[in-house]
Parts: structure tokens; C-alpha cells; sequence
């Protein structure tokens, strides 16, 4: 079994929230901490114990880049997801994972494993 990884979740819909922490929790990852608002998310990005975050990159029309750069300041692997499509990501997140909306699972799955394995995290088993 993989690692089980705390995961900070930013999203702003609520009905996609509770869709990504029941498909976290399906693949043994817990959600210590959600946002849906981009104060909120600042906040939580500084202050908690996390060991990945899933941002969403629009949250009601403010871009999350700030709180990626909280979370890289402090360490803490994270990746973006949109239901647009990446588009044009700043040049400092080229390399930062993005998912699509709706979630597809094993995806999900697989680009949490990999943030964690790329943080120097634990392997999964």
C-alpha cells in the first residue's frame, strides 16, 4: 500500500471538493485541511500540516500562483488543476503537474505519488 499522504485541498466548488476528498480518502490519503476561498487558502497554505496540495488555479476569478508559492517556499509539493485546461501557467510553474477536471482517479492517484516521490517524499509501496 502507498504512503498515506495528508493533502491540502483549494477549491472553490463545493460539490468538486467533496468529489476530490472522497477520491483521496478511496486511495488512502487524508484531507487535513480545504479551502475554498483564496484568504482561506493563504492561511492554510502557511500554517498546515500537510504533505501535498492540489490547487485549484482559478478560485472565483483570483489566480492561486500566490499560494503555490507559499507552498514551494515551505517545501511542500503541490500541483494545479483546472476544468479549462492548463493554458499559460507563469514561466516558475512549468514544472508543477496539472490536473483536469472532472478527476479521473487513477490519475489523481498517480500525480500525487509522483509530487511526493519528486519532494523526496516516501516511496510508495
Amino acid at each position: 500500500m502507498a504512503t498515506r499522504l495528508r493533502c491540502l485541498v483549494v477549491e472553490d466548488e463545493a460539490m468538486i471538493a467533496d468529489m476530490l476528498e472522497e477520491f483521496l480518502n478511496e486511495i488512502g490519503h487524508e484531507v487535513v485541511a480545504s479551502a475554498a476561498t483564496f484568504p482561506s487558502a493563504v492561511i492554510l497554505a502557511r500554517e498546515s500540516e500537510c504533505d501535498v496540495a492540489i490547487l485549484d488555479i482559478n478560485l472565483n476569478g483570483e489566480p492561486s500562483y500566490a499560494i503555490g508559492d507559499i507552498l514551494r517556499e515551505r517545501d511542500i509539493p503541490f500541483m494545479f488543476a483546472t476544468g479549462y485546461g492548463a493554458g499559460d501557467l507563469p514561466g516558475r510553474f512549468a514544472a508543477v503537474p496539472v490536473l483536469t477536471k472532472p478527476y479521473q482517479i487513477g490519475v489523481l492517484s498517480k500525480a500525487i505519488e509522483n509530487s511526493a516521490r519528486a519532494a523526496g517524499g516516501p516511496p510508495a509501496a
